[in-house]
């Protein structure tokens, strides 16, 4: 199930969510859940307190964010317009198609962040100057 879709493609993506009294289990499924194929995982986690997780985009790459545990907040800016996400259940992730700006703050304790990706790590698909990214996104390099 999706919701609070943007203009530009980032949306919120319900994932399932088995009920069980021993404990839930939610499960994602590459090309079902997430609309890519996932190439690599990583997770953030040991976040110290007030810090956050600085802002870049990716040129090809899409994502699919997770609050595994504990909670903190997405912002994501299309080159126009700025929008934050507040994760915090494991069974809620962020869908941010390429070329859209994004930070992550507000980490809780003991929060752990997934991130799944379409695209093996590549240093040449960051930027991680706004300015250079909004002039990319405008057509102006």
């Amino acid at each position: 199930m999706e919701s609070n879709k943007t203009d530009n493609g980032v949306r919120l993506i319900e994932l399932p969510k088995v009920n069980d009294p021993r404990g839930n289990l939610t499960f994602i499924e590459s090309g079902q859940h997430v609309p890519f194929e996932v190439k690599r995982n990583y997770w953030i986690y040991d976040v110290p307190s007030g810090m956050w997780r600085d802002g870049h985009a990716f040129k090809v790459q899409q994502e699919f964010i997770v609050a595994l545990s504990g909670s903190f907040d997405v912002v994501v800016n299309d080159g126009s317009q700025q929008r934050t996400f507040h994760l915090a259940r494991p069974q809620i992730g962020l869908y941010i198609p390429p070329m859209t700006w994004r930070h992550i703050d507000n980490f809780s304790t003991n929060s752990v962040a997934l991130v799944l990706s379409d695209t093996f790590y590549d240093a040449d698909d960051y930027i991680e100057d706004f300015d250079a990214f909004k002039m990319l996104k405008n057509g102006n390099d």
